[in-house]
């Protein structure tokens, strides 16, 4: 099994899916049984690839290969770095997460919902794990057609709006990225005599800035639309608002990191011209801050629970591509990092949403106000969710947006000053938003008898809490696994960083060595 360990994580949760089709549908409590017994295998089977990571190797790891549609250079080709191998370790999560908090919200058609789930997991991982583009571009569009049903069939009054939106605008760009895709393709033809879309074979291409920046510009709109990056956002309220609590859940969590991956897998290493252009990354991370800035601040005039956080992941998510673009080692591994805290933070206040909507049937925060009083351990809960979205220190969050800071401020000190207005904000929204929940009298008689946290909703918590204050308190381990691939990929993107940093070294140790005293001579 250790040798094709990769595969396996990729395939059990279409195994699940395929022996769930199997079961009676007017069975449902054995279609939810099957289905939380497949993703909790899921993610048994992927705890090898951390217990297993090798910090001494360099490059990728587990790497499988086989051929596939050879007459056009396609192949099945997997195989994982740190940076990948932290986020199918999210993925295998979440998606035990989002199936578990389904058990009681859904009623209609359940055999397909989990089906969707499971089919889901699957395009998420092949993601993640892909190392040739036709195979990734294969997975990428599978991702879309379960979460369109799962917005579609199973979302709020607006389902078939906002389920469209979010199909049209991820459809739109991915068809942009296929054909930078192509043009990589075709020029690696050109230039060595043969088609492949193998990623580490696209590395030896030579493009001029021109071309690296048209096919920049296309990968760009797929990975943007998909993080989503400011003004490619619109999509994503409507999404999260009309998707159920485990769609939100696993959207925010897995799905959102698809776009910052791609800007870390492809964009950079495969077009380094065009990755440091002056031009392209002022634009880039000027986008950044006012996804960051925009976000907070239309979250702090939300009025819906739900819109709110979701306006949340807007702003968190500017501080990700921010770190990218930032291109220091402290940005691009606290980017990382702070996927992995926005998946867990935001996967957990979506949850909290949830929680409270199964019970109210409202997500409007003035239908709230004193919950603390009714429910304390849900209090709890959210207080620690909030405080980890904020960024408190010992919590998650503020290991991920002190990194960006501090490596997007070795870049530019004006883009650092700017992008810590956000961190301000979201404290704001946030707290804000707790005090009109949670403190107080209770103002609305129908949450007086409201029941707290069921076992099941603290097996949910438990976990991701205890990841919240791990990373918070001991992240060195996500930084060791890190730290290979983030180098390598500046040494390939910006080689004159390590040179100027080592020049640097070098003449602060001089200038710390202390200088011999000669002896004065005896006077005879």
């Amino acid at each position: 099994m250790q040798g094709h360990l990769l595969s396996w994580i990729l395939f059990t949760p279409l195994i699940g899916m395929i022996l769930l089709l199997f079961i009676p549908k007017n069975n449902k409590n054995l279609i939810r049984i099957w289905a939380n017994v497949a993703a909790f295998i899921g993610f048994l089977v992927s705890i090898p690839l951390w217990t297993g990571w090798d910090l001494s190797k360099s490059g990728y790891q587990l790497v499988e290969a086989a051929e596939w549609i050879p007459s056009i250079g396609a192949s099945y080709k997997i195989g994982v770095d740190g940076v990948s191998m932290l986020l199918i370790m999210l993925t295998t999560l979440m998606g035990l997460v989002s199936i578990l908090c389904s058990w009681s919200a859904i009623e209609d058609r359940v055999k397909e919902y989990y089906a969707m789930f499971l089919l889901l997991q699957v395009g998420m991982l092949g993601v993640f794990m892909s190392l040739d583009f036709f195979l990734f571009y294969v997975f990428w569009e599978l991702v879309l057609i379960p979460m369109y049903f799962i917005i579609a069939i199973w979302g709020g009054e607006r389902k078939l709006y906002a389920s469209i939106k979010f199909f049209l605008y991820t459809a739109a760009g991915s068809v942009l990225m296929l054909l930078g895709i192509l043009v990589l393709y075709f020029q690696h033809q050109h230039q060595f005599g043969y088609y492949t879309f193998d990623i580490e074979r696209l590395m030896s291409l030579n493009l001029d800035l021109g071309v690296q920046r048209w096919v920049f510009w296309a990968l760009f709109l797929g990975f943007a639309v998909k993080v989503p990056m400011f003004p490619f956002h619109t999509w994503l309220p409507d999404a999260h608002t009309e998707a159920p609590t485990a769609g939100s859940v696993i959207l925010a969590g897995v799905l959102l990191k698809m776009g910052t991956y791609g800007f870390i897998r492809f964009s950079m290493p495969l077009l380094p011209k065009a990755a440091i252009d002056p031009q392209i990354v002022n634009i880039l991370v000027i986008l950044s801050l006012i996804g960051i800035i925009y976000g907070a601040l239309v979250s702090l005039m939300q009025k819906d629970w739900k819109k709110l956080v979701a306006y949340s992941s807007v702003s968190h998510l500017g501080f990700c591509t921010l770190g990218i673009f930032a291109m220091t080692p402290a940005g691009l591994s606290g980017s990382v990092i702070q996927q992995i805290n926005h998946g867990l933070s935001t996967g957990m206040l979506f949850l909290v949403v949830g929680v409270i909507y199964e019970r109210r049937h409202t997500r409007l925060i003035s239908e709230y106000g004193g919950l603390a009083k009714v429910m304390p351990n849900y209090a709890v809960v959210f207080a620690i969710a909030m405080l980890s979205s904020a960024g408190l220190p010992m919590l998650n969050g503020f290991i991920g947006e002190f990194t960006i800071l501090a490596g997007t401020f070795e870049a530019n000190k004006v883009w650092a000053a700017c992008a810590s207005s956000g961190v301000i904000l979201a404290a704001a929204y946030l707290l804000w938003l707790y005090q009109r929940t949670m403190l107080g009298q209770v103002t609305n008689p129908k949450n007086e008898n409201l029941k707290d946290l069921n076992f099941r909703e603290w097996a949910i918590f438990i976990p991701m809490i205890a990841l919240c204050f791990w990373i918070g308190l001991y992240p060195k381990p996500l930084f060791d696994i890190l730290d290979k691939p983030v180098a390598q990929l500046v040494q390939r993107v910006k080689p004159e960083y390590y040179q100027q940093k080592k020049a640097t070294e070098t003449h602060a140790a001089a200038e710390q060595t202390p200088v011999p005293v000669q002896p004065v001579a005896a006077v005879k």
